[in-house]
């Protein structure tokens, strides 16, 4: 054995077809792709269930159900399996990490106890859903279930900030009329102090008018005695 004698293993290297090399090689011509048609031009892809333009299967048999895009996907995990659990492993609490431990669920698991069977153990038990039944049985053997928060277990948001309502800008038929309003208060305003001046004048000019009606009207007495003077001067 030395370098000129190795071959490989008969059959292991295959020789690919020499395709459209003339009439000698069998596979000249249209180069084993028959005449004309989709499969013979270049391009050609057929997509899956496609029959030639024949009504294909899918298409043919009716539809029925539908996916739930809301559709939670629990594991279930029933009471004889919690049970036997704290029988064989003598488990006090149970939760998501215990039960991935024993290999009953996986990480990304949602973990929902069930009804199945019978727990006599009294056993402290987290998980992400009860059914009425096994939390009515695991609270009648004296134990807990503790159900995560947030409807997929994870941990609740807490509530935002209220922030202030954005108050929107005023149009021009209420930017208009506020000016209106502004005016009309401007102009109260000032007709307000206005009034007191308007009133003080009124006073003095009214004042001004008693005094001399009280100097116009004297009393009949005093004129009478003015005019027997005037007579009693006249006589001497």
């Amino acid at each position: 054995m030395d370098l000129s004698n190795l071959k490989p293993a008969k059959g292991s290297i295959k020789k690919n077809q020499r395709l459209g090399r003339g009439q000698g090689s069998t596979k000249g011509g249209t180069a084993g792709r028959g005449h004309k048609g989709q499969q013979s031009r270049s391009g050609y892809s057929r997509k899956s269930g496609f029959e030639g333009g024949q009504q294909p299967l899918q298409t043919r048999v009716p539809k029925f159900g539908f996916k739930n895009i809301n559709r939670i996907a629990y594991k279930g995990i029933n009471l004889d399996t919690l049970q036997a659990l704290a029988e064989n492993k003598k488990v006090k609490k149970v939760d998501k990490e215990v039960l991935h431990e024993n290999g009953l669920v996986s990480k990304n698991d949602l973990v929902k106890i069930l009804g199945r069977g019978e727990l006599k153990a009294k056993l402290e038990i987290t998980a992400n859903a009860f059914s009425e039944t096994a939390k009515k049985a695991i609270e009648s053997a004296g134990g807990t279930a503790i159900e995560l928060p947030g409807r997929r277990g994870k941990k609740v948001n807490k509530p935002r900030k209220k922030t202030k309502p954005r108050v929107a800008a005023p149009t021009a038929n209420e930017a208009a009329g506020e000016k209106g309003e502004e005016k009309e208060e401007s102009k109260e305003e000032e007709s307000q102090e206005r009034e007191p001046e308007a009133e003080k004048k009124a006073g003095g000019a009214k004042n001004e008018s008693t005094d001399d009606k009280a100097k116009d009207e004297t009393p009949v007495e005093e004129k009478e005695k003015e005019k027997e003077k005037v007579a009693g001067e006249e006589k001497a």
